[in-house]
């Protein structure tokens, strides 16, 4: 087959962090397919058609980009963030499992993004330092048991943990309960880190503590990370604080100063 199918990470939303990689991409494509939002992030370019569509119409999306590409076009489809975090890359290979055998002879290629986490982790410090998890609490794809399970393996195993999808209008209340769940798992200074829109105009960065979390910080932009027990809070003199875990599990030993003691 003479098409081809990318599918391409837009990063957290600020074009300085659009990889090259992704930006030529682009503008190779004759089509581009994605959530109209993230269309709305990429610069027009002449003669490139453009395929918005809703949340909720990830299959419906992947099979048309496909069939275009099965068609003989030079095709993107763009997602927020990495493709491959809860995102475009899983849908086009679950929409080419189901397609037309012949279809499997496209040329396929994914392009990675920074993802939200990391995005958050790089403004506050380093809290996915050692092992970490990422869980999207939307329920639309999975039973909302099985978040819980894997909210309480993770908070048991000691992650630090990224939450993806927090909240939404469709889903008000469940991210209330995951703050309530890790609250019987971990203590009550853990901090958690409450990052929206990071990278673009409307960003806004909260660090608190688990105790103190409040859900209503949290809307569908947002991406929180919940602290290890052994993340830790540096203070430092121009009054903001690093949010890190240490890259040794039980290995931290504070630097006393002259004069104190522990």
């Amino acid at each position: 087959m003479s098409g081809k199918l990318t599918v391409i990470g837009l990063g957290p939303g600020n074009a300085s962090q659009l990889t090259p990689e992704a930006s030529e991409a682009l503008q190779a494509a004759d089509v581009v397919y994605g959530y109209g939002p993230y269309l709305a992030r990429i610069p027009a370019r002449a003669g490139q058609r453009r395929r918005a569509s809703d949340n909720g119409e990830e299959i419906d999306r992947a099979t048309r980009a496909l069939k275009d590409a099965a068609e003989g076009a030079s095709v993107a489809v763009v997602s927020g963030g990495d493709p491959g975090v809860f995102a475009m890359a899983a849908a086009i290979c679950e929409a080419l499992e189901r397609a037309p055998s012949a279809w499997r002879d496209l040329e396929l290629s994914i392009v990675p993004g920074i993802t939200s986490m990391l995005a958050v982790a790089a403004r506050v410090g380093a809290p996915l330092g050692h092992d970490f998890c990422a869980l999207s609490l939307s329920d639309n794809l999975k039973p909302w048991a099985i978040v819980e399970r894997r909210l309480q393996a993770a908070a048991s195993a000691g992650f630090a943990i990224a939450l993806y999808n927090p909240i939404s209008r469709a889903r008000p209340w469940q991210l209330q309960r995951a703050l309530e769940i890790l609250r019987t798992h971990l203590p009550a200074n853990t901090p958690v880190v409450f990052g929206r829109a990071v990278s673009r105009a409307d960003e806004r960065i909260l660090i608190t503590t688990l105790e103190a979390a409040d859900a209503s910080a949290a809307d569908m932009a947002t991406c929180i990370i919940v602290g290890s027990p052994e993340t830790r809070l540096l203070a430092r003199p121009n009054g903001t604080a690093l949010v890190y875990t240490p890259r040794s599990a039980g290995a931290f030993k504070p630097v006393i100063e002259p004069g104190h003691s522990t």
